[in-house]
């Protein structure tokens, strides 16, 4: 039983590390496009079948977003970007748990030398369980929050939020501020790869003690737990979005 950190390296192209959790995320990436294109190919204004799930999951998604915003012209605005983050996110734990769980994917690979002595790479593994990708979404997520945040108000009216000299608490409370938003990349990233990869793990430890019943109902945890990762994540790119771009600061 062996547990890796950190992802693996495939293959170097030029200088270019392709590891598996980025093999991985190329899957997830072609599975959105795929089961959006066959939805979508062949549209009826009574919906059916694929179609009719996608809607349906739309708009759930969508009614759930706007109940929190309460604006439903703001929901509309932002929604593209907080459905991305969610689907991406969702599947790609789900994905994870799938090559944990289905005989063989996890095995399909092969021994390279690493620090001197042979290790099996895997050629899939899950993509939150890598600190590279989550902290990417964080980057992603935090960075457009400023730059709503500057365009709904201006770049004087929200750098007020940070640099405010009315007076000595108002400054150092907006130094607070500031740095509050580099927290919120830390948060963001550790939080959803430490409970993606501690899930990988129990998975893997409970597999290699009891292989065959005693693994059946930490997958339906971890599946919860993907489920929930994903809408925390969004929930929160939603609520420091709402804020940025509606809450004046003096």
């Amino acid at each position: 039983m062996h547990v890796s950190l950190s992802a693996q390296e495939v293959i170097n192209i030029g200088g270019f590390s392709i590891t598996n959790t980025l093999i991985t995320t190329w899957v997830v990436m072609t599975l959105i496009v795929l089961i959006s294109y066959l939805g979508t190919k062949n549209m009826h204004s009574v919906p059916k079948g694929l179609q009719n799930l996608l809607e349906l999951s739309i708009e759930k998604l969508f009614n759930f977003f706007n109940s929190v915003w309460e604006n439903r012209e703001q929901t509309k605005k932002y929604f593209s970007l907080l459905a991305t983050f969610f689907i991406f996110i969702i599947v790609a734990n789900w994905l994870g748990l799938l090559i944990e769980a289905i005989p063989g994917i996890k095995y399909i690979g092969f021994f390279k030398n690493q620090n001197g002595h042979e290790a099996f790479v895997p050629l899939f593994r899950s993509v939150n369980s890598d600190l590279n990708a989550t902290l990417s979404w964080a980057i992603i997520s935090v960075f457009l929050v400023q730059v709503f945040g500057i365009t709904s108000l201006g770049v004087i009216k929200y750098g007020s939020k940070f640099f405010n000299f009315q007076s000595p608490i108002y400054f150092f409370v907006g130094i607070l501020e500031f740095i509050s938003e580099f927290a919120k990349v830390v948060s963001f990233s550790f939080r959803l790869f430490g409970n993606i990869f501690a899930g990988e793990v129990l998975l893997v430890v409970v597999a290699a003690i009891a292989p065959l019943i005693a693994p059946i109902p930490f997958y339906g945890l971890e599946i919860f737990v993907g489920f929930v990762q994903a809408l925390v994540f969004t929930m929160l790119t939603l609520v420091f979005i709402k804020m940025a771009v509606t809450v004046a600061h003096h």
